[in-house]
């Protein structure tokens, strides 16, 4: 069993960054692959980043790439979304999700078991 809180959301302007913050708590945290995701108002929600249970490989949706960065601290049972450059259409609420994904690169909202409550991230213009 894994529970997920997130933390770091606010409002920010456009061009700004924030750095969400995912604490697990359990002793298997670093047996899952720990992904983000986000889903703005009337929209479903998206993929935007995963990473490996090491931390080696790490994987981006093309919306962000370049712009946020993925990182976790097995150590402190933690996952960091840094978000920079940020735009309007950034805006959503995030969520942090847990999965054994094995061999799948974890991208899809079902190959995850545990989710967070989700934090509100708004980018104004």
């Amino acid at each position: 069993q894994v529970q997920l809180v997130e933390s770091g959301g606010g409002l920010v302007q456009a061009g700004g960054c924030l750095r969400l913050s995912c604490a697990a708590s359990g002793r298997t945290f670093s047996s899952y692959a720990m992904g983000w995701f986000r889903q703005a108002p009337g929209k479903e929600r998206e993929f935007v980043a995963r990473i490996s249970w090491s931390g080696s490989s790490a994987y981006y949706a093309d919306s962000v790439k370049g712009r946020f960065t993925i990182s976790r601290d097995n150590a402190k049972n933690t996952v960091y979304l840094q978000m920079n450059s940020l735009k309007p259409e950034d805006t959503a609420v995030y969520y942090c999700a847990a999965g054994l994904l094995g061999p799948r690169l974890g991208i899809a909202s079902y190959e995850y078991d545990y989710w967070g409550q989700g934090t509100q991230v708004t980018v104004s213009s």
